[in-house]
């Protein structure tokens, strides 16, 4: 009887699974759901072009009638309703990013992954803990001193750094990695703007450095947080195994280093933003301490370092394949340069860029700004529901659910772009004359710096650092992918070229 009645019991669980299986599958939109397993075959399967299967499940949710959005059923992950929603129209991202901020906020989940790296720095927090600091970032980051010390610190770098190593290899012949030397370089400079220290990683002998390797290793090792249930990285934690044990190795060199900086700031403070922010108060009127000035100046060099170099290695991928483009910007670099340098091109590559020079390259902002619509550096970001709410398409969102906005999906929609949106066409930024860059009125269809109260308070810093890059590479040479060198996404939050970019270098004539 007891045998029976077990039977009898699994066969009513198994049921009732089913039963609400059934009308789960029916009720979502995207990829095939199994039972048990959910959507987790398909990713599976799609896991090595997993943002381009996204664009494929939000075009088949119908078009602009029902806003592009579908549903993802993903076991231990999706907990609270046994799917995440992924959108990717406008007027829902607006709705998340805009009108109902509050009720989207990073979440606990997020928090509580990347605590360890960036504690309640500003890109780790929500409430008064983000505004206090995005108040004080922001004042600091309009003013025009911030926009000349990054100029210098780019400029130190291409001339001191970059072109002896591109020099080099164009005159022996060989190839270099274009995406390492502009994560070198990015680095460098975010880590003086920040804290007035320079790691010197951009060298011509390409040394390791010990901060900059541990750094590397906690961030990864912090994204791996984000792909697992949370039970099994606090596992990892407990005994120290695995990622976790690298993560509390790197995270001890990351803040000895950080230590010293501070330490430096405080006996000469100057104009990086670490001092800046060492002379503002936090929410309770009291000097910040050393250890939230630590995870502060973390924030920045996190944010700072991968976006504006894996938006320049797709650029420079994307500007090698169309050469009408390429001829277009040198055709407008050198029409600003014959005016502000003279008519000889020798004297154009005395110098990199001064920040007048690079404000008037309208052609070149908006080949960077079509970059990153098809290949935005974070293809997607998360959002935590406070309370039960519905999208203006009709989605519901539970609270404690998750949903998901797609950057990389929007800039490949035709309902946004039109039926050239896979073209890459920089003219589509500029007013029908061409003399003047025009983003899009609607600013959700562009949300590659965020959008909302939380727009990237950086965001014209990193066009004046694109901006002076592309330029010192391009006047100078042309290049060519190295042949065989296979260009592919690496899935994970940052979209970073798999295999770097090898390229050759080519001396350019300029007329």
């Amino acid at each position: 009887m007891e045998t029976m009645s077990l039977f009898f019991t699994i066969v009513g669980f198994a049921s009732a699974y089913l039963l609400w299986f059934f009308f789960l599958a029916r009720k979502l939109t995207g990829p095939k759901v199994w039972p048990i397993l959910g959507s987790l075959p398909s990713v599976f399967v799609n896991r090595r072009r997993f943002h381009d299967w996204m664009v494929d499940n939000l075009r088949a949710t119908g078009g602009v009638a029902t806003y592009q959005t579908c549903n993802f059923a993903i076991p231990f992950i999706a907990r609270k309703q046994g799917f995440f929603t992924v959108t990717c129209h406008p007027k829902n991202i607006e709705y998340i990013l805009r009108t109902h901020f509050d009720n989207y906020p990073k979440g606990p989940e997020w928090q509580l992954a990347f605590h360890d790296l960036l504690g309640e720095g500003i890109f780790n927090s929500d409430g008064d803990t983000w505004l206090i600091q995005r108040k004080t970032a922001a004042l600091e980051f309009t003013t025009r001193t911030l926009r000349q010390a990054m100029a210098r610190w780019v400029n130190r770098s291409i001339k001191n750094r970059l072109w002896i190593i591109l020099d080099k290899a164009s005159k022996d012949k060989i190839s270099v990695d274009l995406q390492d030397l502009l994560l070198r370089l990015t680095f460098d400079n975010i880590c003086g703007l920040t804290f007035g220290k320079d790691p010197e990683t951009l060298s011509p002998e390409l040394p390791s450095n010990p901060f900059s390797m541990a750094f590397d290793r906690a961030t990864e090792a912090t994204l791996q947080r984000i792909l697992y249930p949370r039970f099994v990285w606090q596992v990892k934690k407990i005994f120290g195994f695995g990622t976790e044990k690298r993560l509390k190795e790197s995270l001890q060199i990351v803040e000895a280093y950080m230590d010293e900086a501070v330490a430096a700031r405080r006996e000469a403070p100057s104009d990086d933003l670490l001092s800046r922010f060492m002379r503002k108060r936090d929410i309770d009127g009291n000097p910040f301490p050393i250890s939230v000035l630590q995870r502060i100046a973390l924030n920045f060099v996190l944010a700072g370092r991968d976006t504006s170099s894996v938006a320049l290695s797709w650029f420079f991928w994307l500007v090698m394949n169309h050469p009408e483009v390429e001829a277009n910007i040198i055709k407008e670099l050198s029409k600003v340069l014959k005016e502000t340098r003279g008519s000889d091109p020798q004297k154009w590559l005395d110098d990199p860029l001064v920040f007048d020079e690079a404000d008037r390259l309208i052609y070149l902002k908006a080949a960077l700004s079509e970059t990153l619509r098809l290949y935005p550096s974070v293809p997607q970001d998360f959002k935590y529901v406070v309370s039960d709410d519905v999208l203006p398409d009709g989605s519901f969102l539970p609270a404690g659910s998750t949903v998901t906005y797609s950057i990389y999906s929007i800039g490949r929609m035709k309902s946004l772009w039109g039926e050239d949106c896979l073209e890459f066409k920089p003219e589509r930024w500029l007013s029908p004359e061409g003399d003047r860059y025009e983003p899009p009125k609607d600013g959700y269809k562009f949300v590659a710096f965020n959008a909302g109260p939380r727009t990237c308070l950086g965001k014209d810093l990193a066009y004046l650092q694109m901006k002076s890059v592309a330029s010192a590479v391009l006047l100078r040479y042309k290049l060519s992918l190295v042949p065989g060198h296979r260009v592919e996404q690496k899935m994970s939050l940052t979209l970073f070229m798999k295999n770097g970019l090898r390229v050759f270098l080519h001396a350019r004539t300029l007329a």
